[in-house]
């Protein structure tokens, strides 16, 4: 499908947002909307990213994860450079449509850019009381070398 077939709604009103099936996302006032990648089989969480309304029409229409960097300012298909990619299986947005959850097959050896299988890699540990809050690993080392992925 090409991406510039794709159109969004726009939200008559909040009634019509929340009811009607049209996705119209709400992007921030930077033009983006947050992002939630969740593994499809597991549905453990992979990544949070942004997408602006073009990276978000990319992912429509090749159905692979395509984000907005923030801190590159620049467009970004997942795996373009690691070889790990997101397969898009469902998306779905929350009530009034400013942030979506990607249901995605994750290629390769792991979604985050640490060599992890998952950004979210740590639990903050309510038990010990620490200040500042204490963090846990919740998962085993490393999937991949980003050294060697990246070639910083």
């Amino acid at each position: 499908m090409d991406n510039a077939v794709i159109t969004f709604g726009t939200p008559e009103n909040k009634k019509a947002l929340e009811e009607n099936p049209v996705f119209a996302p709400k992007f921030d006032s930077d033009g983006l909307i947050p992002a939630v990648a969740m593994d499809a089989e597991t549905k453990e969480p992979l990544m949070l990213a942004y997408m602006n309304a073009e990276s978000l029409k990319q992912t429509l229409a090749i159905g692979e994860a395509v984000y907005y960097s923030r801190s590159r300012q620049e467009i970004w298909h997942k795996g373009a450079t690691s070889g790990h990619v997101q397969v898009i299986k469902e998306i779905r947005t929350d009530c009034d449509q400013d942030a979506v959850i990607l249901y995605v097959e994750q290629l390769g050896a792991g979604a985050c850019h640490t060599g992890r299988g998952s950004c979210f890699y740590r639990v903050v540990d309510l038990e010990k009381g620490t200040d500042p809050a204490a963090l846990s690993f919740n998962e085993e080392g490393l999937t991949f070398d980003p050294d060697s992925v990246y070639k910083k």
